[in-house]
């Protein structure tokens, strides 16, 4: 089944039970055994309910993976991925990441004896000098949040498996419709399905998904069943509502971003523009290797932090917001709002400053949309 009839159908289709084509909400917190050791395969929500284990099967099969898990946030599925590792073990990320995922590494499980390090995981030999011994992982995000660099899945996969480490691929950016990183070699791929997945700024959600590994399988079973940041009924349903749209709405929005993002190199006041959809993005050659799709993500910076500021109480149409892969175009400033708390030299290393802008770009009729940017970040 192709992806665009897998977002409509889902796993099962339908219900097998009543035949109901949206899939029910199964809001029941326990469910009734008809006798000692019978079981409908349910027993108590926080370990499996029938809509969101269809949730998780439709999103594990768009991702060609084992097995998903779908939590209550983005970060609480990174939290038990986190969860993995143990004291001594030295994890590489990407440097330029999102702020929330620093934020969990260096204040909360740094303190169990996790080492984690950051490097530009868009160089190959960067990364390749920088495994150690003990490195169990290198956690990647590509598209990077928020200067848009790519790293070759690929090429990093095969050094992980060398090093008997995991590749873990934050694929929120793109979604699977445009990148499906676990058929290019990485094992575990992580979402914020608040974002593109959901698309509609009304649920707040993360995906876990791997590979068919045994052991990874069966701890993240246990984690999940056990700490129980579950994903409740009522908002699978609404994610299971929303991917049926996703090709429709993603692909829209890519093409309202390749036209913005060509245009914004015009305006006076916007000195550079990061999207992996222009041809003199540094890794455009790459993306259209380990991707079908360039998504709605872009970044630029303007000539000073002055009109970075004006411009954000100045929108009409464009909402001034955190998060991004809504219907809904929102503009964000990274320093203030999703990277407040990443240390500043790592902000300095990668060009994260008070000049940068983070779009997320909706499905609105695109003129409007350029009249209401170019309106903002007039002098």
């Amino acid at each position: 089944m192709r992806d665009t009839t897998l977002q409509v159908r889902g796993a099962n289709g339908y219900d097998p039970v009543t035949g109901a084509i949206s899939f029910p909400i199964y809001q029941s917190a326990t469910f009734r055994h008809q006798a000692l050791h019978q079981s409908t395969g349910y027993d108590y929500s926080r370990v499996k309910n029938p809509t969101r284990e269809e949730l998780e099967n439709s999103v594990a099969a768009l991702e060609r993976g084992s097995r998903c898990w779908a939590f209550s946030s983005g970060m609480a599925g990174i939290g038990a991925l986190l969860k993995l590792f143990r004291t001594g073990d030295h994890i590489l990320l990407s440097e330029d990441l999102y702020g929330g995922t620093v934020r969990i590494c260096n204040a909360i499980y740094s303190k169990f004896g996790i080492s984690f390090e950051y490097v530009d995981t868009s160089d190959i030999e960067v990364v390749k000098a920088s495994i150690t011994s003990n490195t169990k992982a290198i956690f990647v995000e590509t598209p990077s949040n928020p200067m848009m660099l790519v790293s070759d899945i690929a090429a990093i996969s095969e050094l992980a498996h060398v090093h008997q480490a995991l590749l873990i691929v934050d694929n929120t950016f793109l979604s699977p419709h445009f990148q499906k990183p676990l058929t290019l070699g990485a094992d575990i791929v992580i979402h914020s399905g608040t974002k593109y997945l959901c698309g509609h700024n009304d649920v707040v959600a993360g995906l876990v998904i791997v590979k068919e590994i045994p052991r990874v399988i069966e701890e993240l079973d246990l984690i999940y069943k056990s700490e129980g940041s579950i994903l409740g009924p009522f908002d699978s349903w609404l994610m299971l509502r929303s991917i049926k749209t996703l090709a429709l709405r993603v692909e829209k929005q890519e093409k309202n971003a390749l036209q913005i993002a060509s245009w914004l190199k015009t305006l006076p006041t916007v000195t550079d523009v990061y999207y992996v959809g222009l041809k003199d993005h540094p890794s455009y050659e790459l993306t259209l290797k380990q991707t079908t799709g360039f998504g709605g993500m872009i970044s630029f910076k303007v000539k000073s932090a002055k009109i970075a500021a004006e411009a954000l109480g100045k929108l009409k149409l464009v909402y001034f917001a955190e998060s991004l892969g809504g219907v809904e175009t929102l503009l964000t400033y990274p320093i203030e709002q999703t990277h407040a708390e990443a240390p500043k030299e790592l902000l300095a290393r990668v060009g994260v400053d008070d000049r940068l802008l983070r779009l997320s770009v909706g499905i609105e009729d695109v003129e409007d949309l350029k009249e209401d940017i170019e309106q903002a970040l007039a002098e």
